[in-house]
């Protein structure tokens, strides 16, 4: 993340990239959801210190740039874990267990949909679709697919994360 804290405690945060993608995109109409992405992909998530730059910047109504981002389940406005767990709850993966899945993930994490460890290494999100149905029950972590788990593969994946960063 590239914000630091000055010496009241207060969080920084280094617009140098953000600023780059409003030049590159910021006179294209439309524009927004583009640049609201490269804000989360800069930050791994929407601070309102960032919507609020980013709306100064396209001289947009900050009311106007958070409804955009609240509107899109891809934005999120707080920091999640260094790994991404999404879990798919389509009706493939819940009628092959994803609810299991889920249960193993608490049992092997102590955290449910919408949490993040106390070290900050993992966050869980239960997603509606990842289109692997074929794989399920199936989840994602930064992006790499694991599917037709079970409670052991869970533990497997989840273990070889914390033991060796095993993904991305």
């Amino acid at each position: 993340m590239r914000c630091n804290k000055d010496c009241t405690g207060e969080v920084r945060y280094d617009y140098t990239e953000l600023d780059k993608a409003l030049e590159d995109y910021g006179g294209t109409e439309g524009s927004l959801i583009a640049v609201l992405q490269k804000a989360q992909e800069i930050y791994g998530y929407l601070p309102r210190e960032a919507i609020e730059h980013i709306a100064g910047a396209l001289k947009l109504k900050t009311a106007k740039v958070y409804g955009v981002a609240t509107f899109y389940a891809q934005f999120r406005f707080e920091p999640v874990g260094r790994y991404l767990i999404m879990l798919c709850m389509g009706t493939a993966c819940h009628v092959n267990g994803a609810k299991t899945i889920e249960e193993a993930v608490f049992d092997e994490l102590g955290i449910s949909n919408g949490e993040t460890t106390q070290d900050g290494l993992f966050t869980l999100s239960n997603v509606a679709c990842l289109g692997c149905c074929s794989l399920s029950p199936v989840m994602m972590i930064n992006g790499e697919t694991f599917g037709t788990l079970t409670r052991d593969k869970v533990k497997t994946v989840l273990d070889g994360i914390r033991n060796v960063g095993a993904v991305n």
